[in-house]
């Protein structure tokens, strides 16, 4: 990782590197600074967003080589660490929210340790090896939220499983296109082996009975996630955040039942307008 020497002067400008997808905070399977969050908050949350967004479309190019990745992720580093003046128009967004707010940038250069293995990495041994990658590829983001609120350490582990199940969520929505585009599974492969299937059972129209047992196994475990998450809105002193994270909650458990009756090869399992309509409703309560 670059550290943060203010005394070095910025380097000379570099290229851009950021190439945005099209994806935005609409397509994400939880509210992103949504109205629950206080006004004032609201445009950090999304530069936060927006540096995330823009690395992960970098891991995700079908057309950069994994050195091209590596080497666009550590220019948004550079840049946001100041050591590069530009060339990351978000990085640049985001070092300003958080000189402004005083929240760390571990919480952004962290994600960057995920985005770079994705650049190299295509497969996952086992469930113990994708919680880590959770561990930087989401956990960061609920940490960074928490920071900004000023909410204490203590709701972390709470938050932790509440974002590694949401991860795990998405992989299950998307495992199908990840593998046809990427090449690219987070399944993990020692209970693929264990069920008598290779990775390419994934790339089939529908799920097979042996695969249906897999994907329940992670539902299972992602329900246990779910169940620590769901202490994380009594930890939390903010009021509008204690809702917020209510709803998201609300959100993972409903996609959770939702993937254990639909088949996420055959179709793209997601929350419908009704499901954020009733989280929402539900995590209300939590504004007392």
């Amino acid at each position: 990782m670059i550290a943060n020497d203010n005394t070095a002067p910025p380097r000379k400008p570099a290229a851009e590197v950021e190439a945005w997808s099209g994806k935005d905070k609409g397509d994400e399977n939880f509210p992103v600074g949504s109205l629950l969050i206080a006004k004032a908050l609201r445009p950090h949350i999304h530069a936060y967003y927006s540096f995330a967004r823009n690395a992960d479309d970098i891991a995700d190019s079908g057309t950069l080589t994994a050195a091209e990745k590596i080497a666009r992720l550590d220019a948004m580093e550079t840049v946001l660490t100041g050591a590069q003046a530009e060339g990351s128009p978000s990085a640049t967004r985001l070092r300003a929210s958080l000189a402004q707010t005083g929240v760390s940038d571990i919480h952004a250069r962290e994600l960057l340790i995920a985005f770079r293995q994705d650049a190299t990495k295509t497969r996952y041994a086992s469930w113990d090896e994708l919680m880590q990658y959770c561990r930087y590829s989401a956990a960061p983001v609920g940490r960074y939220v928490l920071a900004l609120h000023g909410e204490s350490e203590a709701t972390w582990p709470s938050s932790d499983a509440l974002c590694a199940s949401l991860q795990v969520l998405n992989h299950m929505q998307d495992c199908a296109k990840d593998l046809r585009d990427l090449d690219r599974c987070y399944i993990p492969q020692d209970w693929l082996a264990e069920a008598g299937l290779a990775t390419d059972a994934i790339a089939r129209g529908e799920t097979v009975p042996d695969l249906r047992n897999v994907f329940d196994r992670m539902l299972d475990l992602t329900n246990k996630l779910n169940e620590q998450a769901a202490e994380l809105p009594r930890l939390v002193k903010s009021r509008r955040l204690r809702v917020e994270t209510a709803v998201i909650a609300g959100l993972a458990r409903r996609l959770t039942t939702l993937l254990r009756s639909g088949d996420p090869l055959a179709t793209r399992v997601k929350l419908s307008k009704l499901d954020f309509f009733t989280a929402t409703l539900a995590g209300l309560r939590y504004a007392a």
